[in-house]
């Protein structure tokens, strides 16, 4: 480790010396400016670290070589609590080293679709709609729906939703996979729990420059908006169907006003989609010795309960239960993506030997 913090701290100080002989390329000067910004926070804990080491030789040479009982205890101590900051400080950079996440800090598309269960996992399905929503809230993010198709009874066959806000990303994608939900519905007159399931897509929303769609890969279909029970709400055909030929994947969009939205709309959901097939692929070759269960967005994985008559909701993927279900689906799950981002910082550490 100490390797690639002698490096790290050597580059940035090459930058600075860049800095002050760039002259007039402002272009350069900007490209520079960037790369020292991003390593300056790590500079600055490396330089910390240091000098917790040079603290803790002192305190042990002194601890080694004083003879008073009184001034060798109290050097000991002092060794001690440095000792521990060190350790704490060693932890921190490890941290830091590891590979972020270009799509962290990233808007983030998500797709709730009803799974096994009729109509109740439609119900479920709006649950979680609504439990995310209010996460988003907590965190002072936005919520734009792009595209629904309701059951007529407050459920949701699926439902797809843009979340604007810093870090959207980094927190919700430990939700990607099949969500478990155990109760009694309320058409049930017999009293018998059911279950159902829904299951939830996690995208990083992707810049335009990112992906290229070639206009020959798509099929694009205008149809008459629809609302519930088949009733025409739009006399023009706006509402736009897109159709990935190399994939055979389809995009629906009818909720905005103007066939331009909606056409919008669904490149944007179908471009996600794409992104994360390749972003998937790209993990598989990288991972092909240690598939990590977290986080992996596994659909066929089903990595979350919901147990009613219990009040528990339990994750699957690390163990961890919650017997307050009112306040998790109520939007309180930050006990989870804290526990699975731990969990997945430790194995990316251990895999790359850091």
């Amino acid at each position: 480790m100490l390797d690639k913090l002698n490096a790290i701290e050597k580059r940035y100080d090459e930058l600075t010396q860049a800095l002050m002989q760039v002259g007039d390329d402002y272009q350069r000067a900007a490209e520079l400016n960037k790369e020292h910004s991003d390593l300056e926070e790590m500079v600055t804990e490396i330089r910390a670290y240091r000098q917790m080491l040079r603290q803790l030789e002192e305190a042990i040479d002194l601890r080694d070589s004083e003879s008073d009982p009184e001034m060798k205890e109290l050097a000991e101590q002092e060794a001690d609590e440095l000792e521990a900051r060190v350790a704490a400080q060693e932890e921190k950079l490890k941290r830091m080293l590891l590979p972020k996440d270009p799509r962290d800090n990233r808007n983030v598309i998500m797709e709730i679709r009803a799974g096994a269960g009729g109509d109740e996992a439609g119900l479920f399905a709006a649950d979680l709609f609504r439990l995310y929503s209010r996460y988003a809230e907590r965190k002072g993010w936005k919520i734009e729906v792009m595209s629904e198709n309701s059951t007529g009874i407050g459920g949701y066959k699926e439902i797809t939703f843009l979340i604007k806000g810093q870090g959207a990303y980094s927190r919700l994608k430990y939700e990607s996979g099949v969500h478990r939900v155990q109760r009694i519905p309320v058409t049930e007159s017999s009293g018998r729990i059911h279950t159902s399931t829904a299951t939830v897509a996690v995208l990083a929303e992707v810049d335009d420059v990112e992906i290229e769609i070639p206009e020959k890969d798509i099929k694009i279909d205008v149809y008459r908006s629809a609302g519930a029970g088949g009733q025409n709400v739009q006399k023009n055909a706006t509402a736009v169907r897109i159709t990935h030929l190399p994939t055979g994947m389809v995009v629906a969009c009818q909720d905005e006003r103007s066939q331009l939205q909606n056409r919008l709309r669904a490149m944007s959901i179908l471009k996600a989609r794409l992104y994360e097939i390749e972003e998937e692929k790209q993990r598989a070759e990288r991972e092909a010795d240690r598939r990590s269960q977290v986080g992996s967005g596994e659909r066929a994985e089903k990595i979350r309960t919901y147990n009613y008559p219990q009040s528990r909701v339990t994750d699957h993927r690390i163990n961890l239960s919650s017997y307050n279900l009112p306040i998790v689906m109520d939007g309180d799950i930050d006990q989870f993506i804290d526990e699975l981002a731990t969990r997945d910082e430790a194995e990316r550490l251990a895999a790359v030997g850091i």
